[in-house]
């Protein structure tokens, strides 16, 4: 038996995937839960084998995408987002880890079964569709310039940011001016919030 926990902002979505997941047999939704700051406490209560997640309620940027499972103590995650979401998700989606996966939210209901059994089983899910568009929404910012600001978004500091890459202090502040500029913000929470609302990071 498949234990599911549904994380998803929407109140009548969350009701029809957990219509749709509790009919299957070998799937039990053990939880719900509607707001970012209550998954990861449903998911260590809970302790499923797989939790299908918002990409809205992802506490991190894409650059934490690829650390979910971590995060969520070891449960496999299958991230559901809109095709306008794809270039936040590019960096994760391109070597997601295993039990790991990346459904468009449209997805059709066999599709969306048969992802949760395979990330679930420790496969990997990357729809096609988000691919593509990512590849298509054509950002301004580099692979690096992108990274430095996904992490910049999960508030990290230049020293921390540098720490963790393995990075000059120096290095850090150019990367983050540069996609600053990019962006056309003034400030660094500007870039972010213009970055992440274009889908960029």
């Amino acid at each position: 038996m498949i234990r599911a926990v549904l994380a998803h902002r929407a109140a009548l979505v969350r009701g029809a995937l957990a219509h749709l997941l509790g009919a299957e047999r070998d799937i039990d939704v053990i939880a719900r839960v509607g707001r970012s700051g209550d998954v990861r406490a449903a998911v260590l209560l809970a302790r499923p084998d797989v939790t299908v997640l918002d990409v809205d309620l992802c506490a991190s940027g894409a650059g934490g995408l690829g650390r979910l499972s971590h995060r969520l103590a070891g449960s496999a995650v299958l991230v559901l987002a809109k095709e306008r979401c794809g270039a936040r998700l590019m960096m994760a989606m391109r070597r997601p880890p295993p039990g790991l996966g990346f459904l468009a939210v449209d997805a059709e209901p066999e599709g969306l079964l048969e992802a949760v059994r395979l990330v679930a089983r420790g496969g990997t899910v990357v729809d096609p569709r988000l691919v593509a568009a990512a590849r298509a929404a054509g950002s301004p910012l580099t692979t690096r310039e992108t990274e430095l600001l996904e992490l910049a978004a999960d508030g990290g500091t230049v020293r921390e940011i540098a720490a963790q890459l393995g990075l000059s202090c120096g290095t850090v502040r150019n990367g983050v001016s540069r996609a600053i500029a990019k962006t056309g913000a003034r400030t660094r929470p500007e870039a972010v919030r213009i970055a992440g609302e274009s889908g960029w990071i």
